[in-house]
């Protein structure tokens, strides 16, 4: 799909609600307090990557980017 252009404000409600699903997929995993999550999440490499354009981490779903995200602070623990 060469050339397929989507605005800014699309995708960044796009990736708003791949947050919101990526976080409530954290918080069922890991018993924590979505809005302790998104916190987290927002602040996290994960999280910005998301709206870094280069990435086109958003193409790639919300069990991915929570996979990517627990593994992230599997690290850092």
């Amino acid at each position: 799909m060469a050339g397929l252009s989507i605005s800014k404000e699309r995708l960044h409600y796009t990736i708003d609600l791949l947050i919101t699903m990526a976080v409530e997929e954290i918080s069922v995993f890991t018993g924590k307090d979505s809005k302790e999550v998104l916190a987290d999440f927002l602040a996290s490499k994960t999280g910005k990557a998301l709206y870094d354009d280069t990435t086109k981490l958003w193409w790639t779903g919300p069990s991915y980017i929570a996979e990517m995200y627990l593994e992230e602070i599997a690290v850092k623990q």
